[in-house]
């Protein structure tokens, strides 16, 4: 089980059943008197998931939960984010990148990486894409068995992410605290673009089937939102994959990764917040390049050196959304992302007088990477960065300021750095 999606007084219970029927859920205020029940059903055709909303919680509340079919039982735990006008601390983790080039789950443990966050005791952990490779088999020695496969069918996409949840660690740490998860690539298959892909949908039904994420009634299929926590921090997270052109088209004002409506949702939302700090979730880096160079699948289009290829990436979009930000003086702007399998912390100034930060993390167990040159459009500057580790990233947000961790998979520190507010 796991919950997400959390404000002030709202929540998303997921569970998995054991066998077709209903689930009974009992959801009270930890140490409180009172509690509610509620029935969920699962069928055969979600692979015995259910999601429930549930409406009406005090702000800054922590909640139990516990799901029960027969004999079979699960307990987690999550908190309401404060209210909007209070000044809360608010400490979260974000990472994504898991069981990817045969480093899918070990038999002698399972996934080491979760156990150091689950002792960080966050709010929250934001889950950045590439929470399943449901298009890179994994059947190496030493792995548990059930994912030696490419997931074509929405019960093979079903399998892949049931394999993932299966993991002992994982199930901890999605029971001690509350996720917002959004996919990248490999949810479907490696560098896909939305409305080009045959296999999207299917991809897509898994992801909304094994996530504790409540679309809009009037857009099912919606995954951009937002989340407000407190007076400190508003969390933006987009889509990038429903909406894209191909990554092969050539760059202009017609190419897009977030679609027109989303563009103006993020605008309108990132300029008209009120928090002191916005965080952008974007599972594609901004300044670190992917993909092959004729078809980059990040933001920036730049060569192996850092330097601008006419008609690579998603510039032109990108360029345009961060001048409307610098239009409207947008101040504590940080854009968290995952995909490269390095961490780094890094500060861009594209105009004098203008910067923001990216924060990357991961892989939380994937191939590992390494640092490599920036976009130098953005005038970066890295301040830290390292390859080689599976590693996870951990922000602490107080009046005084914004401190991000980078931390291994050991639970070691490997980076500190603090931001002052504007």
């Amino acid at each position: 089980m796991a919950t997400g999606d959390v404000t002030s007084t709202r929540a998303v219970v997921w569970a998995r059943g054991v066998h077709p029927g209903t689930l009974d859920v009992v959801v009270g205020a930890v140490g409180g008197a009172s509690s509610t029940r509620h029935s969920l059903p699962v069928t055969p055709a979600r692979d015995l998931t259910g999601k429930l909303t549930l409406t009406g919680l005090a702000p800054a509340t922590r909640y139990a939960v516990r799901v029960s079919q027969g004999d079979a039982r699960a307990e987690a735990e999550f908190v309401s984010a404060p209210a909007p006008d209070v000044p809360a601390r608010v400490a979260f983790l974000w990472s994504g990148d898991l069981g990817g080039g045969g480093w899918c789950r070990p038999l002698d443990g399972g996934y080491r990486v979760f156990r150091p966050m689950l002792e960080r005791r966050a709010d929250f952990f934001l889950f950045v894409g590439d929470t399943i490779y449901a298009d890179v088999p994994c059947g190496k020695p030493g792995v548990a068995p059930g994912a030696d496969f490419r997931a074509r069918t929405l019960a093979e996409y079903h399998a892949r992410h049931r394999y993932q949840r299966e993991d002992p660690p994982l199930q901890a740490l999605l029971r001690a605290t509350s996720v917002y998860a959004i996919w990248d690539d490999h949810e479907v298959r490696n560098d896909f673009s939305g409305p080009h892909d045959p296999l999207m949908p299917t991809g897509r039904q898994a992801l909304l089937d094994y996530w504790p994420i409540a679309p809009p009634d009037d857009e099912p299929t919606r995954l951009y939102r937002r989340f407000r926590w407190g007076r400190l921090l508003e969390v933006f997270i987009l889509d990038t994959r429903q909406y894209r052109s191909l990554n092969s088209e050539s760059d202009g004002p017609r190419k897009t990764m977030l679609g027109a409506a989303q563009k103006r949702w993020l605008l309108d939302a990132v300029t008209s917040s009120a928090a002191v700090w916005k965080v952008v979730v974007t599972s594609v880096s901004l300044s670190i390049a992917t993909g092959r160079p004729e078809a980059r699948d990040s933001w920036t289009g730049v060569s192996p050196f850092g330097l601008p290829m006419d008609g690579a990436g998603f510039v032109a979009e990108r360029d345009a959304i961060l001048e409307q930000l610098r239009k409207h003086d947008v101040k504590n702007l940080v854009f968290v992302t995952a995909d490269v399998h390095h961490a780094e912390v890094i500060r861009h100034e594209p105009t004098p007088g203008w910067s923001f930060h990216e924060l990357v993390a991961g892989p939380l167990s994937a191939t590992m990477g390494r640092p490599r040159p920036l976009d130098l459009t953005l005038n970066p500057r890295s301040l830290f960065g390292r390859g080689g580790v599976f590693n996870f990233g951990e922000i602490v947000v107080e009046p005084a300021g914004f401190t991000v961790r980078l931390i291994d998979d050991s639970g070691a520190v490997m980076f500190t750095h603090t931001l002052k507010p504007n």
